[in-house]
């Protein structure tokens, strides 16, 4: 188990949004309950993924015949959060995510972990000398809120670099050099 979980049942708000211009972005997953921040820093795919992985979970749920949980087949407009990022501080960089959806609460659960430098080859000898895990985020949001959230983290994405309609790379703000397949 985690040595510290930045746990946030119902939060106030959860968003992704980004710090840097396009090209040299940083991608936050940031939540807040009252007072409490916590804000990690993720990868441009990552942030698309869990973006599409919610609304998957969403839809399917939409499609359950008698499904009691009222999912919203879009955004709901009171939902919508199109404010910048709180103050940031990194608590970390993510690693490894999971996803999950919880029927007890009618809640899309996101869990994410930092990266790790043992990850790759973990030796349970390190938790047996008294070793302290690390930590991680768990957010539960309910399924208007988790809506929103990929919708906006949909939107944030997709305001990076502009795509060369020739190579399919990002051009950058300062030019592009394409290279076509094949040259």
């Amino acid at each position: 188990m985690p040595s510290r979980v930045h746990e946030f049942d119902w939060p106030d708000r959860v968003v992704v949004g980004t710090i840097g211009v396009p090209g040299a972005r940083t991608f936050y997953l940031q939540v807040r309950s009252g007072a409490q921040i916590v804000s990690i820093a993720m990868e441009k795919q990552q942030s698309a993924l869990l973006a599409e992985k919610i609304d998957e979970i969403l839809d399917q749920l939409g499609t359950v015949e008698g499904n009691p949980f009222s999912v919203p087949a879009g955004t709901p407009v009171e939902l919508v959060d199109n404010d910048p990022l709180e103050a940031v501080q990194e608590q970390f960089r993510t690693g490894a995510m999971s996803l999950g959806w919880d029927p007890t609460t009618a809640q899309v659960v996101i869990e994410a972990h930092p990266i790790s430098d043992f990850d790759a080859d973990y030796d349970e000898s390190l938790d047996q000398d008294g070793a302290e895990d690390s930590e991680m985020l768990l957010v539960r949001l309910p399924v208007g809120t988790a809506r929103a959230f990929a919708k906006r983290t949909r939107e944030i994405v997709g305001a990076g670099r502009p795509t060369c309609p020739l190579c399919g790379y990002p051009i950058d703000p300062d030019g592009h050099i394409c290279t076509l397949p094949g040259d």
